[in-house]
């Protein structure tokens, strides 16, 4: 069995929104990279395949426009190795609007582990059309970040996104039971 890790949006796009609820400052986890960085240097280790997910909204002069220069990932984050696959996406999941089962196809990849923003939107949805798609996925969620929706807390978030995934699309996992303890 092949597996791949998708990295979806950790991208500067998210920083450059600094204001109100749904800018940075309102974000969960502003250290996201640190649990993230720690999958891909678990998912070299085992050599496993790396992708790489930004979204982009060209034409529309915000954060997420390419020709704003946000599109990429946040600095802080192991970056990508040569080999390793990057798409850039316009719909909520990484499969819709790019050649990512094209790409794992030919990597015979059947398994996903995930990760990245918006745990309920773009991490959740890949998971699922991942899950239709036939892959095993596995949500890494403490390697998501997101922020709170209205009333909602991001802990009302991650608790929903993990009860609607959990035994239909996606093992729930975090990164120590994944990987093992963070060294001290």
């Amino acid at each position: 069995m092949s597996r791949a890790l998708i990295v979806i949006d950790v991208q500067e796009s998210f920083r450059a929104r600094a204001e109100g609820p749904e800018g940075w400052a309102g974000i969960d986890n502003p250290k996201i990279a640190e649990p993230v960085n720690r999958l891909v240097r678990f998912a070299r280790e085992q050599g496993d395949t790396v992708v790489w997910v930004l979204h982009s909204e060209p034409g529309t002069d915000t954060e997420f426009d390419p020709a704003n220069g946000h599109v990429r990932l946040l600095e802080e984050l192991e970056q990508p190795l040569p080999g390793e696959v990057t798409v850039h996406k316009t719909s909520h999941n990484a499969f819709t609007t790019t050649n990512l089962q094209q790409q794992l196809t030919e990597r015979g990849v059947t398994e996903l582990v995930l990760c990245g923003i918006r745990t309920e939107q773009c991490v959740e949805t890949t998971t699922r059309v991942g899950s239709d798609l036939g892959y095993r996925c596995t949500f890494v969620t403490d390697a998501t970040t997101t922020n709170p929706i209205g009333s909602l807390s991001v802990a009302a978030i991650i608790e929903r996104t993990e009860a609607v995934l959990r035994d239909r699309f996606a093992e729930i996992t975090t990164v120590d039971e994944l990987v093992g303890p963070a060294a001290r």
